[in-house]
């Protein structure tokens, strides 16, 4: 990171830290209670003495939420490419992304259980793998459809194939409807699997774990386990776009985030 962006993010950095600084002198001086909001020291402390606990809670539905994404995007991909290839079966399997994308998560969560049963990783997997379809296959769809006509027409002025034009033209060019897409579906993953653990799994989840110290009034460790799932979700979001920056360092978007 060059001089200029570090003093960019200075000012980043300053008003966090301020944020952070105020919301424990707030709690401190007014005496908040823990169950509306307890102070940062406390969530920090609840986060090392109950790091055990929580790790392994985490561990289990982030791995859900990795599996279901991988799934999801794969499922997405792959639909994408048939809907763009052959027109009918686009203007079949819209109509069945959008149902898949309007599906409540309270109505899918009850339904993955009984096909796989409760303590199945699958259940949460299956979810999170619905979630994510819609917005990977939507926007790559959108994306390899942007090749403009003049584009598609040189390339078939030079007799290219169609698997030609589609590893040169459309798919490069729809690289960052992808990434966006992406980006939304690591937010829905994570959102999805724990969502689904409330209606039921094994108690080595993190929604089962929020649902149980909820309950029983111990809000420094419900904090602590958002904490940790904030910085899991955070890390997915910078491994995608330093990913997008990879593949996309020609895009002028990402040479213009560089500058």
């Amino acid at each position: 990171m060059t001089v200029d962006r570090w003093r960019r993010a200075v000012p980043a950095v300053v008003l966090f830290a301020s944020g952070i600084a105020l919301w424990e002198a707030v709690v401190q001086v007014f005496d908040i209670k823990a169950f509306i909001v307890p102070a940062p020291s406390a969530i920090v402390a609840a986060l090392f003495s109950e790091w055990p606990d929580i790790s392994a809670a985490a561990t289990g539905t982030f791995t859900s939420a990795l599996l279901g994404l991988a799934l999801g995007t794969a499922l997405g991909i792959g639909a994408a490419l048939g809907a763009v290839r052959w027109p009918m079966a686009r203007e079949g399997a819209m109509p069945l992304a959008i149902a898949a994308n309007s599906t409540p998560i309270i109505v899918l969560a009850p339904v993955a259980n009984s096909w796989f049963g409760l303590l199945s990783p699958w259940s949460s997997i299956v979810v999170v793998a619905i979630l994510v379809f819609f917005p990977v296959m939507i926007n790559l769809v959108r994306g390899l459809l942007s090749a403009e006509a003049s584009e598609l027409e040189l390339m078939a002025s030079y007799a290219a194939s169609e698997r030609t034009k589609l590893w040169k033209l459309q798919l490069p060019g729809a690289l960052p409807y992808m990434f966006s897409a992406l980006k939304v579906a690591a937010a829905l993953s994570l959102i999805g699997a724990i969502v689904k653990e409330y209606f039921g799994g094994s108690q080595a989840r993190l929604g089962q774990y929020l649902t149980l110290k909820a309950g029983n009034f111990q809000f420094e460790e419900v904090w602590a386990a958002v904490l940790v799932a904030a910085a899991f979700g955070i890390g997915l979001y910078v491994l995608i776009t330093l990913a997008e920056k990879r593949f996309m360092g020609w895009h002028v978007s990402v040479r213009a985030a560089n500058v």
